[in-house]
């Protein structure tokens, strides 16, 4: 019989199954608990244990499986590579240097009044052995891939003409007399800013600057309108109006003579 007074758990379950029967029910299921959980708690561990070792026993007799099967590769058969024959290395092709072409200075200067330097054009035989460009260089004249056809001399009897004399129609630079509008640049002026469309330039805020360069003729109208400013739009309606505007211009003077001449004309407008 245990000892009552070391076990108050044991003295209430004595207390409370006194007069009872004690050899079933609840009675023996308040004594036998301890020794029961115990069982219990032993089975579950090696439960866990034998469920954790269980991979690595299987791990471990494939691992020995697997050594004792190993197959050897089979050995590499080694053969000779023919090597490729040397290229002689290629020297590089220098082209020949190009020799300059014979040039004449063809650019049109500002037509200025009794200029200090006065700049004389190239005639047209002078472009016979040289070429149009900015400056002038010495060099080798163009080649001219041309074989005139075969003529047939004739002789021919008659009275001897004199060929005219050829008349040099190229625009001038340096004349005794400037071109002018027939009322006055003025009026010109005054024409051109009534005609021009702003409507292209609005809302830009910007000031528009060109240069208009036009050809005045020996009858008094204008050839060959161009625009120098940076602003394509600007050039453009600066142009159509020079274009557009009515009246003759009076023809620049050389020698007494009327003669086509270069006119150079500033246009700038601020637009808001």
């Amino acid at each position: 019989m245990k000892n009552l007074l070391q076990n108050k758990e044991f003295q209430l379950d004595e207390i409370l199954f006194e007069n009872r029967n004690k050899n079933y029910g609840a009675y023996v299921l308040r004594n036998e608990s301890d020794r029961i959980l115990t069982k219990s708690m032993f089975i579950g561990i090696g439960v866990f244990a034998m469920i954790a070792l269980t991979p690595l026993m299987i791990n471990a007799f494939n691992s020995a499986e697997k050594s004792g099967t190993t197959e050897l590769p089979p050995p590499y058969i080694m053969k000779d590579v023919n090597e490729p024959p040397e290229v002689a290395p290629v020297a590089p092709v220098i082209p020949p240097a190009a020799t300059p072409v014979n040039t004449l200075d063809s650019t049109v200067p500002t037509p200025t009044k009794n200029p200090d330097v006065e700049k004389v054009m190239p005639k047209q035989s002078d472009y016979i052995d040289a070429v149009p460009g900015t400056k002038d260089i010495i060099g080798d004249p163009p080649v001219i891939n041309y074989i005139p056809p075969a003529v047939q001399n004739i002789p021919v009897k008659g009275p001897e003409i004199s060929l005219p004399k050829p008349v040099d129609n190229s625009p001038k630079t340096t004349v005794d007399v400037s071109a002018n509008f027939a009322g006055g640049i003025d009026a010109f002026r005054n024409k051109v800013v009534n005609q021009f469309d702003t409507s292209v330039m609005d809302g830009t805020g910007e000031v528009a600057k060109t240069t208009i360069i036009f050809i005045v003729e020996k009858d008094g109208t204008i050839s060959e309108v161009k625009a120098t400013g940076p602003n394509a739009d600007f050039n453009r309606e600066a142009i159509k109006t020079i274009k557009s505007v009515k009246g003759k211009w009076v023809p620049a003077k050389l020698n007494g003579e009327n003669v086509r001449s270069y006119f150079k004309f500033p246009i700038s407008m601020q637009f808001e």
